[in-house]
């Protein structure tokens, strides 16, 4: 009778696996070393939302509170008018910046000519390397309502252009649509290379039974998308929450902050302006909660209605 081995197989085919590529494993251990020491470790003093953090105590020193900061958060006013602009604000980015990447790929793709279709792709990709602080500055420039470039030609038309900088309902919309400007080139990059995937045969096929290209795109390009498209929208609705902080903090101003005051501007404004370190601590772990929450919500639901999914 053969005496069974005290390893199960699949732990030795896990450590065959291991050995044999030994290599590549030494190859990734300075990046996991790096990631675990500078992400990972420093993970553990989030409990100062837990805690009175003082910088004279540290974070091992200051006493225990409890659950103190978060319903100081959820009890001030500033709750409501956060958690409404940030939903707000995010909602609309992804209404917006979502679609139009997959709708500026399949254009993209219907092009013929290659050196306009180089054009046209260096052209939409060139704005996502502007920097924030620029972005920003270009914005308040040109909208600005004396000596910007919009207001000198909306004075031609004989109009005058309002504050709009200035202007609480205007602040969402000046947001969203400059980050389609300039980031919707750069994000149908990765729709433009699962098409250029979809097998020719497919499109000389449509075109023998006489489809259009309206056709082909319904039946050929929109299908092939759909699994990349799935997965970017689960990792969209898992950043809700999580609106650009530099950007809105730049074009911020008391006139528009009853719109503009999203969740990461006041983390800030509380921990490193107020020194209320405890409780940004608190709204930060809050926030990344329900980010959290949302990304395995929706990749549930995803899973279950197409199969495709993160895990």
């Amino acid at each position: 009778m053969k005496k069974k081995s005290a390893t199960p197989k699949h732990r030795q085919s896990f450590f065959a696996g291991v050995k044999e590529s030994r290599a590549l494993y030494l190859l990734m251990l300075p990046s996991v070393i790096i990631f675990l020491l500078f992400t990972y470790y420093p993970m553990y003093g989030v409990i100062i939302a837990f805690k009175d953090f003082t910088p004279a105590d540290g974070i091992l020193g200051s006493p225990w509170v409890g659950f103190k900061h978060f319903i100081q958060y959820f009890n001030s006013y500033q709750f409501g008018l956060t958690i409404r602009n940030t939903i707000v604000i995010s909602l609309y980015t992804i209404l917006v910046t979502f679609p139009l990447p997959i709708a500026l790929a399949l254009m993209c793709n219907q092009i013929r000519s290659k050196w306009f279709k180089k054009f046209f792709q260096v052209s939409t990709y060139l704005p996502h390397f502007i920097s924030t602080v620029v972005m920003c500055g270009m914005l308040i420039l040109f909208l600005s309502p004396s000596t910007g470039i919009i207001a000198k030609l909306v004075g031609i038309l004989g109009f005058e252009l309002p504050n709009l900088m200035g202007s609480a309902s205007a602040f969402p919309s000046i947001y969203v649509w400059s980050e389609a400007w300039q980031h919707v080139g750069w994000d149908s990059i990765l729709y433009i290379a699962t098409l250029s995937a979809v097998d020719p045969t497919l499109y000389e096929a449509a075109t023998m039974d006489g489809a259009s290209k309206w056709k082909k795109m319904i039946h050929i390009d929109v299908p092939a998308l759909l699994p990349t498209a799935t997965i970017m929208f689960i990792l969209r609705m898992g950043s809700v929450m999580s609106v650009g902080f530099e950007k809105i903090y730049l074009l911020q101003n008391t006139l528009n902050s009853s719109t503009s005051e999203i969740i990461s501007t006041y983390v800030y404004k509380m921990g490193l302006i107020s020194n209320q370190y405890s409780l940004s601590s608190a709204i930060g772990l809050f926030n990344n909660v329900i980010n959290l929450a949302l990304l395995l919500l929706v990749n549930q639901i995803s899973k279950k209605l197409s199969d495709t999914s993160l895990i």
